[in-house]
């Protein structure tokens, strides 16, 4: 009796161990089931947002086509009746156009390109820029067959044309040439305009000499108190860049161009741009 009532104890404890197991597994499965339905839906979700890429991508692919073609505005307006947002879906195909027809600038350097009339040669046109400033634009025609030639240009006669032809080896490949000369005339450019902003921005600055190709530009500064004046000669001897790799000063003072304080105008003279160094050493009180 005993050992039946004993065995009978254990199985119902064994029976109750077992529901409080399967109690505590089930919180456990409900939060598994959840994160397997948020995934689910996720991935749903994924699935649509690739759906319509996919068909965005399709009409892009037309409307670009039709655009390859120069189709007529007719055509267009029979593509708006077959998208919906076809407004919105005809300008993301003009930005992928105007982005492929930049990507293709680049590749040929930037340069303005075309064919010339009679076939056997190209127009190239360089733009300049100094700080944002779209400043002149030069042009060449070259000539392809039978070997590249420079047939006509409208480049400043102090550029060294012919030089930088053969520096670049223009009958191996025209992109370095035109490179070194896109580099001479920026930087012809830029000096340029820096002398016109001396000009204009700071009138106690006074330009005593300056040469044709801006490499040479001496000026005269007057001390705060008036007491005397420094001549400032600037050389541009690397004519690929618009600051200068040499500053020399005179003055009657003989002590002045080698103080430490006209040793640091010379160091900002040589790192900035003319026109920004005499405003930075006007504000230290170096000049009037």
């Amino acid at each position: 009796m005993e050992g039946s009532s004993s065995e009978g104890v254990l199985s119902h404890l064994s029976l109750l161990e077992a529901r409080v197991r399967s109690r505590k597994n089930q919180p456990q499965q409900l939060s598994r089931v959840k994160e397997l339905r948020a995934e689910v839906a996720a991935l749903m979700m994924h699935r649509d947002q690739l759906k319509a890429e996919i068909q965005t991508h399709q009409n892009l692919q037309k409307l670009r086509t039709s655009m390859d073609k120069q189709c007529t505005h007719e055509e267009e307006e029979g593509v708006d009746e077959e998208f919906e947002n076809s407004q919105l879906l005809w300008l993301m195909a003009r930005h992928t156009q105007l982005k492929d027809l930049l990507n293709a600038h680049h590749l040929i350097g930037g340069y303005d390109i075309i064919k010339t009339s009679h076939g056997k040669g190209v127009c190239v046109s360089l733009a300049t820029a100094y700080d944002g400033l779209y400043l002149d634009t030069y042009n060449l025609e070259i000539d392809l067959k039978p070997t590249l030639r420079i047939r006509r240009h409208n480049i400043p006669p102090f550029i060294p044309l012919n030089s930088l032809a053969e520096q670049s080896n223009m009958q191996t490949s025209i992109r370095p040439f035109l490179d070194l000369l896109s580099q001479h005339l920026n930087a012809f450019a830029g000096r340029k305009q820096q002398l016109k902003l001396v000009k204009e921005q700071h009138p106690s600055v006074e330009v005593m000499e300056s040469n044709v190709l801006c490499t040479v530009l001496v000026l005269m500064f007057t001390l705060p108190k008036g007491e005397t004046a420094v001549l400032c000669t600037l050389y541009y001897m690397d004519h690929t860049r618009c600051l200068p790799t040499r500053v020399h000063f005179e003055s009657e003072d003989d002590d002045l161009p080698v103080s430490p304080e006209w040793k640091n105008n010379s160091s900002l003279l040589k790192e900035t741009p003319v026109h920004k160094a005499l405003t930075t050493m006007k504000k230290m009180g170096n000049i009037a």
